[in-house]
């Protein structure tokens, strides 16, 4: 897809300097410390020079919930969204931070004191053109209490922000902020259009006006939403005319549309990929990518429930649920089992912790202790009130390897007397009924895993509330502590040390059973040229792909 659901924070080494557009950078890495590089199918050679028109039709499971960015936390709006905003600052292919609509910017006195410059001229898509006012407006709606925003701590570390003039602000940290930089990578929002607003049912939430590549034209509830190119985009006009946004929840019919030309790029599942986009004409017409996603998935647990409060049944579960299986299974052998919430590989990701070893026998120890027996030899574990251990996971409908997983999971608990049901439920009302309301047992979803090791809004205490990331309650102290500790520790070495001593928590209490990362596999039309992956994925040059004149599609009208 054109976006991702959230940027990837780095870490940055606060120095004495002013930078310019590509601002601080480290890109060295070694084998055992950075991050792979994803690879391919090699690059087709070029086909000429680059061209405009055409459009690009995209598929999505979900619809959009709201398309003021800090408002929503599903994939699906963040895809969009992308296309629409800017931000002070974003990050490069190589996921290196650098400027975007500033065009330079300081960090003094050791990283407490951050100065932007924004680039004049850029215009939202109603010509009012964007100024350091509609950053300070962005950051006073993202720390006011009534904001129904769960990314809001980052902007709560700031002690002060003034506007030094039209297009340059300052921000004044108390003490330094590891995040500091990342927190600019946000979207900035149009204050001459939000001011006032009520941002929970204001118009703006399904008719953005952005300064972004594109700008919404229409958007049909449950079908699609078309986005237009931004001809006054400061950047430059994108090559491509027109993106596309099918809404299609079922993954099966989303690849019958593939194949009939009906869309152009999508996420394979792991047997599409592997079994069924082979032989000459798909390896004509289509190019896939293979790369670990910068993603993990999970079954969390709703730690209020009673079958979930006591550590040693989380536990169990670990015991009783082999990985290995899981991907082998659900994702036909392309993902990687994984113990936190860290991209395997990277220097963040603590190698020391070993997961828990595929052990039935010890599972039903485990749950025996914490009060779970089978009582009266039907097989399924009771507790000393007559109460079976049965309970249901939700997950989302149109993810096939979710359904999979959850099937499988279902099946090893069984093995060791626990019953479990399957519930699915689209996108929208998952997120909106369940997840936010804490409406459930357990769940099987995602995350984004962050560059940067700053996990505070999924785990910290204070965002275990209505709406907030930390959704299935964890509440920690130590955890807290070192999560606190963290977002204002600014050496790597020192960091790595507190998010190891976080992910052995983690590990021991078992808030999450953490699943696997899963490659990332889209396949995309080779109509569209100057497409290369990269460690960000391939679609961090989006606004440069383009079709040759002979193989472009005519544009849909709103």
């Amino acid at each position: 897809m054109p976006a991702v659901r959230t940027v990837f924070p780095l870490v940055l080494v606060f120095l004495l300097a002013l930078w310019g557009c590509e601002g601080p950078s480290d890109k060295a890495q070694d084998s055992k410390t950075g991050t792979k590089a994803p690879v391919d199918q090699a690059q087709p050679a070029p086909v000429g020079d680059p061209v405009p028109g055409g459009r690009i039709v995209m598929a999505v499971i979900g619809e959009p919930s709201n398309l003021i960015p800090p408002l929503s936390s599903d994939s699906a709006s963040h895809d969009v969204a992308g296309l629409l905003y800017v931000s002070p600052l974003r990050y490069d292919k190589d996921i290196q931070l650098e400027c975007f609509a500033a065009e330079r910017y300081e960090v003094l006195e050791d990283g407490k004191l951050l100065k932007f410059w924004l680039k004049p001229g850029i215009r939202w898509t109603d010509g009012v053109e964007l100024t350091a006012e509609d950053v300070e407006f962005t950051y006073k709606l993202m720390i006011d209490p009534k904001t129904p925003t769960a990314y809001a701590e980052d902007y709560k570390a700031v002690a002060s922000f003034t506007v030094t003039g039209r297009y340059s602000f300052e921000v004044r940290y108390a003490e330094p902020f590891a995040r500091s930089l990342v927190t600019w990578a946000g979207s900035i929002l149009p204050k001459h259009l939000l001011a006032g607003q009520d941002l929970m049912n204001t118009k703006y939430a399904r008719e953005p006006v952005g300064a972004g590549p594109y700008k919404l034209t229409s958007w049909e509830p449950g079908r699609k939403l078309v986005l237009d190119v931004n001809a006054d985009y400061f950047e430059g006009r994108p090559y491509i005319d027109q993106v596309v946004y099918r809404i299609i929840p079922d993954p099966a019919t989303m690849f019958l549309e593939l194949k009939a030309g009906g869309i152009d790029m999508m996420d394979l599942t792991p047997q599409q990929f592997l079994y069924q986009t082979g032989g000459p004409s798909w390896e004509a017409d289509w190019r896939k990518f293979k790369y670990l996603s910068f993603a993990y998935t999970y079954m969390g647990y709703n730690l209020k429930s009673p079958f979930f409060s006591d550590v040693r049944v989380r536990r169990a579960f670990a015991h009783a649920v082999n990985k290995e299986d899981v991907v082998k299974g659900a994702l036909l052998g392309l993902g990687l089992p994984t113990i936190g919430p860290y991209k395997p590989g990277t220097w963040m990701y603590d190698e020391d912790v070993k997961d828990y070893a595929y052990d039935p026998a010890l599972a039903k120890k485990l749950l025996a202790e914490a009060g779970w027996q089978d009582r009266n030899g039907d097989g399924v574990l009771e507790d000393a009130s007559g109460r079976p251990f049965a309970f249901t996971i939700l997950t989302n409908q149109g993810n096939d390897q979710r359904i999979k997983t959850a099937t499988i999971i279902q099946s090893q608990l069984a093995a060791v007397g626990v019953k479990v049901e399957i519930r699915t439920v689209e996108w929208a009302s998952f997120i909106k009924e369940f997840v936010d309301k804490g409406n459930f047992d357990a769940l099987i979803l995602g995350w984004t895993v962050t560059q940067d090791p700053d996990a505070f809004d999924v785990w910290h205490s204070s965002r275990a509330v209505p709406g907030g990331l930390n959704f299935v309650g964890f509440k920690n102290a130590d955890a807290d502590a070192l999560l606190d500790k963290g977002r204002h520790t600014v050496d790597q070495a020192e960091r790595k040390k507190i998010y190891d001593a976080f992910q052995e928590i983690l590990h021991s209490e078992q808030p999450y059973l953490f699943l696997y990362a899963p490659y990332s596999l889209p396949i995309l039309s080779s109509r569209f040229q100057d497409v290369a992956v990269a460690p960000a994925g391939i679609t961090y040059n989006f606004t440069k792909w383009w079709v040759p004149r002979d193989r472009q599609k005519f544009r849909l009208e709103p």
